[in-house]
Parts: C-alpha cells; sequence; structure tokens
C-alpha cells in the first residue's frame, strides 16, 4: 500500500497521520503512519528532525509475556448445544441459522445474519450482534459502524472482500440491547463451527460484549486490549479493540483502535 493511499484510508477514519521527514529537508518518509487524535494539527509534528524514527510497520515485535486470556474451560453454549453444529457445511449451517427458532429473538427479527467475507480468510472479525441496519440487509457491519470497519481494515491494507465477519449473535436484539445469557447459548455453536470452518489465522474482536463472551471473562475491555489471547483447542490467536458503534460515540479512541489494527497485524505476521 502506498504511502498516500495510508493517509487516505486513515483520514477516513478520523485520523490524521504524522509523517517524519528527512533529515535535511528533503522531503518525507512515512514512519509507520502513526496515527492523532482528530484535531491534531501537523504543529505538534515539529520539530521533525529530532523525531525519534519508528519501526516500520510490519518489522517483528519483540516477543510479548504470555498474559493474554484463554477461553474458560466451562462452554458458554447452552446446554447439549455444544457439539450441535458439528459436521455441517457452510451452506449447511447458513440453512440451519436461517431456520434457527431456539430463541425469542426468532420472533423479532426480520432475518437472520450468517456472516459474509472469504472463506478462504486468515482474518475473522467478530462482533456482537446484529443492528437495525444489518437485520435489514441480512449482513453484518453495513451501517455507518461497518462503513468504519471497513475504513479501519484498509488502513492495514485489508479490503472487506478479504476478510470474513460474523457475530456472536445471528438475530438482532429488540431496540439494540444486549445480548442475553440464553440467547448467546443457543447460538454460540453456529459461531464455533464458523470458526472450525473458517480456521483463521487471527481473530479480531470487536466490542466488549464479543471479547467477554469468547474470553469467558468480564476484564475490561481496556485490559483486554494489546495483549494475545486464544480460542479454541486450535488457540486460535485473539486480539481485542473497540468496537466501531462505540468508536463513531467516541472518536477520541480511534487512535487506540489504530494501534490494536497494528498490533493484531503484527501478531499474524510473526506467526
Amino acid at each position: 500500500m502506498t504511502s498516500a493511499l495510508r493517509r487516505e484510508y486513515l483520514a477516513a477514519m478520523g485520523l490524521e497521520s504524522w509523517v517524519v521527514r528527512k533529515p535535511g529537508g528533503g522531503g518525507s518518509a512515512e514512519a509507520g503512519a502513526t496515527a492523532a487524535v482528530p484535531g491534531a494539527t501537523a504543529a505538534r509534528a515539529r520539530p521533525v528532525a529530532s523525531a525519534v524514527p519508528m519501526r516500520p510497520a510490519m518489522a517483528p515485535p519483540a516477543p510479548r509475556p504470555a498474559t493474554g486470556l484463554e477461553v474458560a474451560a466451562e462452554p458458554i453454549a447452552a446446554p447439549g448445544a455444544l457439539h450441535r453444529e458439528a459436521g455441517f457445511d457452510w451452506s449447511q449451517l447458513r440453512e440451519r441459522v436461517a431456520a434457527c427458532t431456539r430463541c425469542g429473538l426468532s420472533a423479532t427479527r426480520t432475518q437472520t445474519v450468517f456472516g459474509v467475507g472469504n472463506l478462504q480468510a486468515q482474518w475473522l472479525i467478530v462482533g456482537e450482534a446484529p443492528g437495525a441496519d444489518e437485520d435489514r440487509a441480512g449482513e453484518p457491519f453495513v451501517g455507518r459502524a461497518g462503513q468504519l470497519l471497513n475504513a479501519m481494515l484498509r488502513a492495514i491494507g485489508l479490503p472487506r472482500e478479504e476478510v470474513y465477519i460474523a457475530n456472536t449473535l445471528k438475530c438482532r436484539p429488540p431496540h439494540n440491547r444486549d445480548p442475553q445469557p440464553n440467547e448467546t447459548g443457543e447460538c454460540f455453536p453456529f459461531l464455533e463451527r464458523q470458526i472450525e470452518l473458517l480456521k483463521p489465522k487471527i481473530m479480531l474482536v470487536v466490542g466488549r460484549i464479543a471479547a467477554h463472551n469468547l474470553l469467558r471473562t468480564d476484564v475490561s475491555l481496556s485490559r483486554l486490549r494489546q495483549q494475545v489471547h486464544h480460542f479454541g483447542a486450535s488457540r486460535v490467536p485473539l486480539v481485542v479493540t473497540y468496537h466501531p458503534a462505540y468508536l463513531l460515540r467516541a472518536p477520541s479512541d480511534k487512535r487506540k483502535a489504530w494501534e490494536d489494527l497494528k498490533f493484531a497485524r503484527e501478531v499474524l505476521a510473526r506467526g
């Protein structure tokens, strides 16, 4: 990705990119597209001649302490539901989701929201539940939050078409309320089977509710960030960040989300 294109995508996220100028005033070199909070001015980047060069975005990072959380041994799925979706392929699983009436959300949904994306994707993006736009479209992350998510992914060189996107719930909770435990328990085997079929190299979990459900913890999202967690028996690396809908309400945290995206990319790069 060119420097100009990366700056364009960062601008779409509401972030300004700081550029470290080469000593002697001869042009500029992008230093990992370091992002500033919205409203930051170029004056904050001066004097640039003495700025400390940052490592390239894809440079192998130093190993971090293994402080991430593992999924708890007890299953999140409802009793008897843990292996309910085992053995079904993508098309069969989609049909089962569309016909599901295992919780009360089936009575209030417009349609189910199965998931979308590349079935050979390395990246799996997981949110909590469909909203009103997703309920109408049948596709996750299509409203304003989805537009921001697209910009966030493009900023690290990932078109939406190259990832897979799903939610912990396949139906919209009324009035966008938080999912109830019984709803998550009945729906979670669908997501587990999607993960088994996809075999992602990394999971990016957006938002507090999705992170709590996947990691079986009530630790604050701020403490879950910038750590490598693992999911399931295959120990898929999992990184947590803010939900795009939250970032629309709190744009000052977009810089933290940008750091999380770069961290996730580093985790994938080092395997």
